[in-house]
């Protein structure tokens, strides 16, 4: 695992060799204190050399200087690296999770997946940046201070309180543009937040018309707005750190400069001096960060154990073989087809259909009864254990999974539609279509009038998941796509079933149009609406309990006979 997690430190090499290269000469600078310290006890301060300690003081102010601009190098470029690395995992995991079964998404939650996409991906972050210059700096600046630390007896505190305002003032300053520029950032976290929601919940709709590149192209437009507000808030972080640090470390100037001429005067002695200069920040500091280190150590590898978890997940995979089959003509046959969810119970049973080119196929029963895994199944959203399913002839594995959905259309009683403009989600149909084949399948949709009368047309933003559209209008929606995709083959998944009466009525005339010389299944409740079917066939436990026309059904007196006068007696008395 650790080497699949430095794999990402790759491109970045010259940043982390820099920043670590930055993290050891800050470590190295914290020495610098201490050595000098002892200089002036041992040298300078017996022998009266205040011009040298003047200069000792100076020489410390400049080096104090260089380690306030390394510290904001590392804060800022260390956090960039770790944000880059951030922003890849999540372009692997979005890409990757495009490629997963119907299965995964059964089996997951989609605020789980967002919660690994996002917060768990920033924990990693934050342990790829601070892990090894948190590890390198602690670990050198500990053996460093038992080497020059022998007690600690506070002095000169009345020094330290005098600087404390400054410290104060300049951190509140930055700490407000800080607060302001992670704002932004929490921002754009919660738009690529609400982006992925949209996709990864749209996930069946990106597959049925074969959209991930387009959805990928969404994507990493957020994902750009989400590492530039992300830059700008560790820029701000980088500013406040360093600046803080800087004050801090003046303090020690003072304390050198200002200790040494009490120490001559006699006003404190000098075990006193020496123990408080050597033991300021130099001990408790990397011990503290190395504690508080460990939490981030734990959070970080069960953050990216929970990446890797989705990376392995097994991905959809065309047959060795597969062909992209430009077009098809629609010819659909089942041949002993069974098929279970859980792999204990069959949902569906040595099925066996055949469906004629250009023909209306209907499939009504129960609920629960397998009609909807039967749709599932041609577009090969689940693959089969037993039997095979061809189209034309081919079996359905022969095809790449992008050119068998390709040819076929899906409308569903459970429309999802994108948070974007009317446009957009009927190109979603096809990304490549013109205006007017876009206009051409809202007027065959029985769409465009409604669209036209809008402030803003085609361009109306029709809200999450559609919201801000009626069902039937999300319905039309729904059948233009589907239009402009122009399948040879076509399901309609109970496609009426939530519209009331007079809806289901003007929805049932662009059905109608969409179904021309097309190979269609129909899945039914309301059997009122496949009496017209070429074939109807009666699905009950995962078996075709019956075959044949309206007439034929009816003649038999069996499940469908009884299904028709339930409903015509529900009609009477309503």
């Amino acid at each position: 695992m650790l080497k699949r997690f430095f794999s990402y430190y790759k491109p970045h090499k010259k940043i982390f060799f820099l920043d670590m290269l930055a993290s050891l000469t800050i470590a190295l600078i914290g020495i610098v204190y201490p050595i000098i310290t002892r200089v002036m006890l041992n040298e300078l301060i017996p022998e009266k050399k205040y011009k040298e300690i003047l200069i000792a003081g100076i020489g410390l102010l400049v080096i104090y200087t260089v380690r306030m601009l390394l510290n904001f190098f590392v804060q800022y470029y260390g956090h960039i690296m770790g944000v880059r690395m951030q922003a890849q995992m999540r372009s692997d995991m979005f890409t990757h999770l495009e490629k997963l079964p119907y299965r995964f998404f059964d089996d997951h939650e989609t605020g789980k997946i967002m919660s690994r996409l996002t917060n768990d991906l920033t924990d990693i972050s934050e342990l790829a940046h601070h892990g090894p210059e948190n590890v390198l700096i602690s670990s050198i600046s500990i053996i460093a201070s038992f080497i020059y630390l022998s007690g600690i007896h506070f002095g000169l505190t009345l020094i330290i309180f005098a600087c404390v305002p400054f410290l104060l003032l300049i951190a509140g300053v930055l700490r407000k543009r800080m607060r302001n520029a992670f704002m932004e950032s929490r921002k754009s976290l919660a738009e690529i937040n609400a982006s992925l929601e949209s996709s990864v919940s749209g996930i069946r709709v990106t597959k049925a018309f074969t959209n991930a590149g387009k959805e990928q192209e969404k994507f990493e437009a957020g994902n750009e707005w989400f590492v530039s507000s992300r830059s700008a808030a560790y820029k701000a972080m980088g500013q406040f750190h360093s600046a803080t640090s800087f004050i801090t470390d003046i303090f020690n100037v003072v304390i050198i400069i200002a200790g040494g001429f009490f120490l001559y005067r006699g006003d404190i002695d000098f075990a006193d001096y020496s123990a408080f200069i050597v033991s300021v920040g130099l001990f408790i500091t990397p011990v503290m960060t190395l504690v508080n280190f460990m939490e981030q150590y734990q959070s970080g590898v069960t953050g990216f154990e929970r990446f890797i978890e989705i990376i392995d997940a097994e991905p959809e995979k065309d047959a060795p073989d597969a062909e992209d089959v430009a077009s098809v003509d629609g010819h659909i046959e089942f041949k002993d087809v069974s098929y279970s969810y859980d792999g204990e119970k069959e949902v569906l049973e040595h099925v066996d259909l055949d469906i004629p080119t250009g023909s209306t196929f209907a499939l009504v029963g129960p609920s629960g009864g397998g009609k909807t895994t039967i749709c599932h199944l041609i577009p090969r959203f689940y693959d089969i254990p037993e039997g095979e399913i061809l189209i034309d002839g081919k079996n359905i594995r022969s095809f790449t999974m992008e050119s068998l959905r390709r040819s076929i259309g899906i409308v569903q009683q459970d429309i999802y539609l994108f948070n974007a403009s009317i446009r957009e989600n009927i190109l979603y149909g096809r990304l490549d279509a013109t205006e007017e084949e876009v206009e051409e399948a809202a007027k065959r949709a029985n769409l465009h009038d409604y669209i036209m009368s809008l402030e803003h047309g085609y361009d109306t933003e029709i809200g999450e998941r559609g919201v801000r559209l009626s069902g039937g209008q999300k319905q039309r929606l729904s059948i233009a796509r589907v239009f402009l995709k122009n399948p040879p083959i076509l399901i309609l998944d109970e496609a009426t079933s939530a519209l009331d009466n007079t809806t289901e009525i003007l929805i049932q005339h662009s059905l109608d149009e969409l179904c021309k010389g097309r190979t269609t299944i129909v899945v039914a409740h309301r059997l009122s609406t496949v009496k017209n079917a070429t074939e109807i066939a009666v699905v009950s436990e995962g078996k075709i309990a019956e075959r044949g026309s309206h007439e034929e059904l009816i003649a038999q007196d069996g499940i469908y006979a009884s299904l028709y006068r339930l409903q015509f007696r529900e009609s009477d008395l309503t």
